[in-house]
């Protein structure tokens, strides 16, 4: 009699090499296809430990509608009884802010052109209704390390909104949340427009607009749109470059430049100088260390700390939304 037919699963598919990161309830790892011998990312997501579902399916459904060369892609999904497999892109260049650091000759041109193809990829997540809600350093990643071409990553806490529906869950990273989010305002595509200016701010200095160790103080501050262009770091980057930040950092998200007018706006066509921006590398180095140092002894602490921080700033979010006309 002859064997049954066994039903094949990934690994029929995918030889796994190794491990390339984990998270709490998911690992990645690095695998080879065995048709062709590509390489690929393999997320793969314990059900068992993963109770937000609802999360992993909306993380899921924005990939599947993403097919932009900005934008990492899902290639293919695995299910069995216990996991979910994320086939992915594989990017090998590391962190974009890691890989800035070590072209060694950057310029606000440079600046300009990840700008554009990050602000060009949300854009495209706006025009289908998605809302990425953690744009971040540790999210935008490099394709090859012989370039710079962004990938926009981690739709973890991605969603697909309705026309005219508000959002309010707190989702976001200190330091590049929006004011609305921190106010249970309710909010919208805005905040991606928010946390593109807060990158922007960092591609042309090396350093953020809204910074405080205490995350109470810092959250005041994003709430006031309280930040500044300080001398010497700022004195050589373009006038134009600095409006569109004024316009993009905008306290109020209905007075917020959209996608369109981040497009539209004469930083993103006009000639620039070649200058060497030494000090916003330097600035930049400074930064990722300082960041990935608190990533790390902060990690388990940082979702209870962001509750206590909007809590402690209560009378801050009445004066937002005072005004605001609310």
């Amino acid at each position: 009699m002859a064997e049954p037919r066994k039903k094949k699963t990934i690994h029929d598919y995918y030889k796994v090499q190794k491990e390339l990161g984990k998270g709490t309830f998911a690992i990645v790892n690095l695998a080879t296809r065995v048709a062709d011998d590509q390489d690929v990312a393999i997320k793969v997501i314990d059900k068992r430990k993963c109770k937000d579902t609802a999360a992993l399916r909306n993380e899921v459904s924005c990939l599947k509608a993403c097919q932009h060369r900005n934008i990492i892609r899902l290639h293919e999904l695995f299910e069995s009884k216990s996991k979910v497999y994320l086939v992915m892109e594989l990017v090998k260049g590391g962190e974009l802010f890691d890989r800035i650091v070590k072209l060694g000759k950057y310029s606000e041109a440079d600046a300009r052109g990840l700008f554009y193809n990050l602000a060009d990829a949300i854009g495209y997540l706006h025009e289908r209704s998605i809302v990425h809600r953690d744009l971040k350093p540790e999210n935008l990643l490099v394709a090859e390390e012989s370039n710079v071409d962004v990938k926009l990553a981690d739709f973890g806490l991605s969603i697909v909104v309705d026309d005219g529906e508000t959002l309010f869950t707190c989702a976001g990273t200190p330091g590049y949340v929006a004011p609305e989010v921190l106010a249970h305002h309710g909010y919208g595509k805005e905040v991606d427009i928010w946390a593109l200016g807060v990158i922007l701010y960092i591609l042309l200095v090396g350093f953020p607009p809204f910074y405080d160790q205490d995350m109470s103080a810092l959250f005041k501050k994003i709430m006031r749109g309280d930040y500044s262009m300080p001398s010497p770091h700022w004195d050589c980057i373009s006038d134009d470059a600095k409006d569109l930040i004024k316009k993009i950092l905008v306290v109020n998200p209905k007075d917020r430049l959209d996608i369109a007018g981040i497009m539209n706006h004469p930083w993103l066509s006009e000639e620039l100088p070649s200058l060497h921006l030494e000090s916003t590398l330097s600035e930049l180095k400074k930064y990722n260390a300082r960041r990935k140092f608190r990533a790390g002894v902060m990690a388990v602490m940082a979702a209870n700390r962001f509750k206590v921080a909007l809590e402690s700033i209560k009378d801050d979010v009445e004066k937002f939304k005072t005004g605001l006309g609310i």
